[in-house]
């Protein structure tokens, strides 16, 4: 990537954390992995997304100014393609989340709290309550105007599947934690508490390992 640093403000604290743009491809590579193995609509990073692409136009716009056959041209050009596939996977991944719980995404982020961080950025936003619209238009014009009227009404929060916290995941340590609570898998086991070394791997259940996933002290892989 470009040789230069990249800001990334925290609208929380108004601080503004200095990466540099390996340090960011690397960032993005992590939030990328946790939301495609995740079973639930992880934070959004919309401030990573949008540093990111600021790099990336600024790569093709450096790659531009190249005249004639450069072997270092060619390998950024494979490492531009690389990170915008990484990105746009990011993204698909997130909608493909929003299309298939709509209703439980949007109802968690009419409940957050203010000052919680928001689930979805204001395109997400506007995206999911689109396809909420689109989707109680399309059942009523396909199959409940021809029901009963008693039949008519449909709870899409109840209709639509949740995810499966309950999933277990691969996860590598990223900073200790100690006295992690284990739910048991049998009526028979009893709840256990187990500390977590960095660099360790994992198999657990998503739902214990939720709040690290979120503040990054472990990774899913």
């Amino acid at each position: 990537m470009a040789d230069s640093l990249v800001e990334m403000s925290d609208s929380e604290d108004e601080s503004q954390e200095v990466m540099t743009p390996a340090e960011l491809v690397t960032k993005l590579e992590e939030i990328w992995l946790n939301e495609k193995l995740s079973p639930e609509l992880l934070e959004n990073k919309s401030e990573i997304v949008e540093c990111v692409m600021e790099q990336l136009n600024h790569m093709e716009l450096n790659l531009q100014r190249v005249k004639g056959v450069d072997l270092r041209a060619g390998v950024h050009r494979m490492e531009t393609e690389r990170i915008r596939y990484v990105l746009s996977s990011y993204l698909r991944s997130r909608l493909q989340k929003i299309e298939k719980y709509f209703p439980h995404i949007l109802e968690k982020e009419k409940s957050r709290a203010e000052g919680d961080p928001s689930y979805l950025s204001p395109e997400e936003f506007a995206f999911a309550k689109e396809y909420l619209a689109n989707t109680e238009t399309y059942l009523k014009s396909v199959a409940l105007k021809h029901m009963p009227p008693n039949l008519q009404a449909v709870d899409l929060g109840k209709s639509v599947q949740k995810p499966n916290l309950d999933s277990f995941v691969f996860l590598r340590v990223k900073q200790r934690q100690d006295n992690i609570l284990v739910e048991p898998e049998t009526d028979e086991q009893r709840e256990y508490a187990i500390d977590l070394e960095e660099g360790s791997q994992h198999l657990m259940r998503y739902r214990t390992i939720a709040p690290l996933v979120a503040s990054g002290a472990v990774q899913l892989i």
